[in-house]
């Protein structure tokens, strides 16, 4: 592990102005110019209903671990629904406009349906979980860095760690299996360098279908997707210093908040900011 991973690990993280996560890793490798809009140019996104209501599940769930074993009940679930979402709207109103009151009870009624998958998946009373919505940062080996939330954390009685990932999409089919366990594999990696400990299992659940996929990482598959993201990395900073990221053209362009600018779809693109520079 040493000859892929920083010694400096965490340190003074906040000078990294862009950083993989995830999200990110995925974002570049569909399009490259949409992860330049987005996390060089900072051009802000269109919120979507169906973000919000992942967002609102994962609060419920937050809430729910966070409660005494005996009260982590279906009924005591669902009443979490609203008084969540109304404090999120509390803290941005401007989620009214995405989902406006007349469809509330529609949203309200999918989140419920999607709480119910979880419950369908396991109980969460015999759990032990050490920690929920976990923001991790790390680097790698030349000042690579990686962030990102961990949704949950479960750690047994014999010290093996389980990180667990809560999807509220659809479940991918079998030749995008790999893709979608990639994320899970980022969130081991930082888990390993920060702890020094492999987790015994990473589990991804789709709480629409309640169905998982799961995976035992060892030191090897780490140690190989450490090494892809080093590669990622330097090619993601070599076109930093051009400004070049290209569009990829694909059926998702059509969901694109870039779309009007691309020049694929004969948009302007705005000035490029420059980056790398201080990182």
């Amino acid at each position: 592990m040493e000859s892929i991973v920083s010694k400096k690990s965490s340190d003074n993280f906040k000078r990294f102005k862009v950083a993989l996560s995830p999200s990110r890793v995925s974002q570049y490798k569909k399009c490259p110019l949409s992860f330049r809009l987005s996390a060089i140019d900072k051009i802000p996104q269109e919120t979507k209903d169906y973000q919000l209501k992942g967002t609102l599940v994962h609060a419920v769930l937050e809430e729910l671990m966070g409660l005494p074993p005996e009260e982590r009940t279906y009924p005591r679930a669902v009443k979490l629904i609203v008084p969540r979402w109304e404090q999120m709207k509390s803290r941005d109103p401007e989620l009214s406009t995405v989902v406006p009151e007349a469809q509330e009870m529609d949203f309200f009624v999918q989140a419920r349906n999607l709480v119910k998958g979880y419950f369908m998946m396991e109980n969460p009373q015999g759990l032990v979980t050490e920690k929920m919505e976990e923001f991790v940062t790390t680097t790698l080996r030349d000042d690579v860095p990686l962030r990102g939330f961990i949704d949950r954390i479960d750690i047994n009685d014999s010290s093996m760690v389980r990180i667990v990932d809560y999807k509220t999409g659809k479940k991918p089919s079998p030749r995008f299996a790999d893709d979608a366990m990639a994320q899970m594999k980022f969130y081991a990696l930082v888990w390993w360098q920060l702890h020094g400990v492999i987790p015994a299992q990473l589990r991804l659940m789709y709480l629409a279908v309640g169905d998982d996929l799961t995976l035992s990482p060892d030191e090897a598959t780490l140690e190989a997707f450490a090494a892809e993201l080093v590669v990622l990395w330097d090619e993601i900073r070599h076109k930093g210093k051009t400004g070049e990221f290209e569009p990829r053209p694909s059926k998702l362009c059509n969901w694109c908040d870039f779309q009007t600018m691309c020049p694929a779809f004969g948009g302007t693109l705005p000035p490029y900011p420059g980056w790398p520079n201080a990182d």
